[in-house]
This record gives C-alpha cells, sequence and structure tokens, in this order.
C-alpha cells in the first residue's frame, strides 16, 4: 500500500488529512516538526509528502533535501500563500502548492495521480531513448544538441503539475511541445484545450474562459461553459498570453492560485482541476515593462520556462523535417518523392523567418508542384535568406567606412544570422571555410571578435554551432 508522511503542526490539520489520505487507499504518518519528519522518512521512505510550508521548526521545502532525488513526491500546503511562495515551492521541485482552507477535491485529484507517476517517468524514459535513434520526442521532430536540451526540459517538467511558459519566434512549436507535456502527464487522458488569447474579442474573452450564465448580458440566451470548466481534469494552452486583457490576468492569477473561479453573471465560485501551460512569441520580461503582462502573472506562469529554438538555430534538423513531413505526404498519396541535393542544400541555408510553419508549408507547395518522384529547385524556387530573420543583425555601411570594415561586419552579421554555423556562413559569404576560419583569427588577433563570437571561436565547423 502506498505510503503518505503528512507534516502539520495542527493536530485537527492532519487528522483531516491522514482520513482523505486513508479514503484514497494511502497508509499515512504524521508529524507536527521537521525533527519528526526527518524520523519518520527515517523509519519508512513515503511515495509522497504533503507539508505545512512553516512549521515550528523551519520551513517544509527543507524537505526536499531529506529525499533527495528518491523520486518522492512533495505537495506543499499553506495558509500564508503568495505568488512568491508559489512559484518558489514549485521550481524547487514541489507536486502541488495548496493553498488552507485546503481544496478536498483538488487533494484527492493530486492523490490519486500520484499512483500514475512511476509509469510516466518509465515510459519518459523509453521515449528519450527513441529520441537519440529517430529524432523525434512526443510531437515535436529534430535531434539537435539545442532541441535536445528542450526534450530533457519538457520530459522532467511533463509529470509533474507545474506551470510551464514556453517561449519562441512564431512557428517555432510552442502548441506542439504543450501537446508533448500534457501527452506525457498524469491527464493525458482527459482534455487539452488550446486557446489563441489574441484571436478572441476583447468582449467575449472573459465569458469564454470562465463561461457566462444565462441572460447576463445582450445575446447570453443559455448557461455556457467556459474553457476552464471544458478542460476539467486536463491542460489549458493559453497561446499569445500576452494580449490578454489586463482586468482579466487579475482573474487568471486568481485561478492559478485557488483552482476556483466565477462565470460572467453570477456570484457563484465554480472550481476546475485544471493545469495551465502558456505561450508567448514576446519577450516577456519586455512584455511586462511595456505594460502587456502583469508582473505577478508573470512571475506565477514563469515557474518553468522553456524557449524553443528557431530553426535557423538547429543545424541539419531542418532536413531532417522537411524530409518526415514528406515521407508524411508520401505515405498518405501513395507516391515517393524525394527532394534533390540541390534543394536540401537551399534549406539548409535558408533563414525560415516563419520558422517550421514555414518549412511545413514549402514541402506541401514542393509536393503539389512535383510533377515526378525528384523534387528540384527549378521547380520551387526558394531564395536563401530572401526575408531578414527575426533579431538578424543588420548591416550599415556608410560612406567613408573601409572595405575591411565593411567586409568584417558582414562576416560578423553573416554568422549571426545562421547562428554561428560557420559552414554555413561561408557558403553564404560565397568563400571557403577555411578562409573564414583565417579571417576570424586574423579579427581575434586584433581583438575584434564580438563576445559572442569568441565563446565559439576553438569550434571545429562541423557541429550545430560551428
Amino acid at each position: 500500500m502506498p505510503h503518505i508522511l503528512i507534516v502539520d503542526d495542527d493536530e485537527n490539520a492532519c487528522a483531516a488529512l491522514a482520513e482523505i489520505v486513508a479514503m484514497e487507499g494511502f497508509s499515512s504518518a504524521t508529524a507536527g516538526t521537521l525533527r519528526e519528519a526527518r524520523l519518520q522518512i527515517g523509519w519508512r521512505m513515503p511515495e509522497a509528502i504533503v507539508a505545512d510550508l512553516r512549521l515550528p521548526d523551519g520551513n517544509g521545502m527543507e524537505l526536499f533535501d531529506e529525499v533527495g532525488a528518491s523520486g518522492v513526491e512533495v505537495i506543499l500546503t499553506t495558509g500564508y500563500a503568495s505568488v512568491e511562495s508559489a512559484v518558489e515551492a514549485l521550481r524547487a521541485g514541489a507536486t502541488d502548492y495548496l493553498v488552507k482552507p485546503i481544496n478536498v477535491a483538488r487533494l484527492q485529484t493530486v492523490l490519486r495521480r500520484l499512483a500514475t507517476t512511476g509509469e510516466l517517468r518509465a515510459e519518459i524514459h523509453s521515449l528519450r531513448g527513441e529520441l537519440r535513434r529517430y529524432g523525434r520526442f512526443g510531437r515535436l521532430m529534430g535531434s539537435s544538441e539545442v532541441m535536445q536540451v528542450v526534450y530533457d526540459q519538457l520530459a522532467r517538467v511533463a509529470p509533474t503539475e507545474a506551470t510551464v511558459l514556453l517561449i519562441g519566434e512564431s512557428g517555432t512549436g510552442k502548441e506542439l511541445a504543450a501537446q508533448t507535456v500534457h501527452e506525457l502527464s498524469s491527464r493525458r487522458r482527459q482534455p487539452f484545450l488550446a486557446v489563441n488569447c489574441g484571436a478572441i474579442s476583447p468582449t467575449l474573452i472573459e465569458s469564454e474562459m470562465f463561461g457566462h450564465e444565462r441572460g447576463s448580458f445582450t445575446g447570453a440566451d443559455r448557461q455556457h461553459k467556459g474553457y476552464f470548466e471544458r478542460a476539467d481534469g486536463g491542460t489549458l494552452f493559453l497561446d499569445e498570453i500576452t494580449e490578454m486583457p489586463a482586468e482579466l490576468q487579475v482573474k487568471l492569477l486568481r485561478v492559478l492560485e485557488t483552482g476556483t473561479f466565477m462565470r460572467v453573471g453570477t456570484n457563484r465560485e465554480c472550481h476546475a482541476d485544471v493545469r495551465v501551460l502558456a505561450a508567448t512569441n514576446r519577450n516577456p520580461e519586455d512584455a511586462v515593462a511595456d505594460g502587456k503582462l502583469r508582473a505577478d502573472l508573470f512571475h506565477r506562469l514563469n515557474v518553468f520556462p522553456v524557449e524553443l529554438p528557431p530553426l535557423r538555430a538547429r543545424g541539419d534538423d531542418v532536413i531532417q523535417i522537411a524530409n518526415l513531413m514528406l515521407d508524411q505526404l508520401n505515405a498518405e498519396q501513395g507516391t515517393q518523392r524525394r527532394f534533390a541535393p540541390n534543394v536540401l542544400d537551399s534549406l539548409r541555408l535558408h533563414a525560415w523567418p516563419g520558422n517550421v510553419r514555414e518549412l511545413r508549408n514549402f514541402v506541401q507547395r514542393a509536393f503539389i508542384m512535383s510533377d515526378d518522384d525528384l523534387i528540384t529547385e527549378v521547380q520551387v524556387p526558394l531564395q536563401v535568406a530572401a526575408t531578414q530573420a527575426p533579431g538578424a543583425a543588420v548591416v550599415s555601411v556608410p560612406v567613408g567606412m573601409s572595405l575591411a570594415d565593411a567586409d568584417r561586419q558582414l562576416i560578423f552579421a553573416t554568422l549571426e544570422q545562421c547562428a554561428g554555423v560557420k559552414k554555413h556562413a561561408a557558403e553564404i559569404l560565397g568563400i571557403s571555410l577555411k578562409t573564414l576560419y583565417n579571417r576570424l583569427e586574423d579579427y581575434a588577433a586584433r581583438g575584434e571578435l564580438p563576445e559572442w563570437l569568441r565563446a565559439s571561436r576553438n569550434d571545429t565547423g562541423s557541429s550545430a554551432t560551428g
């Protein structure tokens, strides 16, 4: 029988929690202090700990040091809730953070999920082995080093209840990452709803999020369940979170803190057990500075930030993804089309300002336009670096600048656009890789290399960053 350790200096609270735990099929032990909790852990390592944040002899988060990397789930409770303490607890590794008086339904849901955690971790371990063979992780594709980092982050956070903030340019796959987190969580058999906060009318977004009662406004001829109610038990993905009206951001923060909300047109509180994942294609700190995102909401969402890299920084992933997309179309249509080598070379050199979404459109267009099994560059022209990628450097050459200075600026700007991949930069510049390395050595000797380039000076040119 799974065992739960309950740590709280309030004897009545301990007794109530022990009763709930027993109803869910767990055995339990109680402790009123950190010292007693450590003794209990020494006698029997629990599967999970439910601990008050404030204890007579310290902080409940100190128990993380006691269980180490044993896989014990820690659920923290407190009667003194704040955004800062919630974020600190979840970042430290807490499975959940419950505000007193504890919502019994929410605690029961958390306990029921504990039984599936071991199974989930085993499945994720298997997936991580699979991605190294086939370059896939959940719904994401690619085997570059930068994507391996993303996969590791998603694998760690998926089985938890932590809020995830996905950051990346448009088209980098933020919704696919959110779906992957959902499908690798204990909520995977429950709904996954994706909401584009920028695509809903500001006058209707509160009703869409939280629902409304019949007669609450003109045209409300029936009760309507919002996204939170419809996603109950599952995951809600809020895309373009910085486009949500400020007054609604306050209500979203309340839902994240308490799990409760009110439909438009009523004062009756509703409860929803929903895990929130959010995304933005803007720098969230800039959005806070510009007044587009409340600082308190940002800190509550930013428990576990994950940055999705742009396609131009992912090396040969572009070739792998393009071929996988083409294979899918071949399977659907019963064809055997393939890209000519010169097309693949062009794909490597393109800036991809629209990222994976732009690549998908290109592959579909190429498939449709091709008259035979070999897709050539003539059939589907792709201008290399035709559009400046977001964040790419702009070269300014004022009258009077020497050719040597202009040459140096152009080399640095091209390397920046190619995410430091020297082989690609040399191809765009029309020079040999050896010539590029010689130029960089000369610039380094004169102390003219920018700081970001000095860090990769010793790269070989064959890696994703060299």
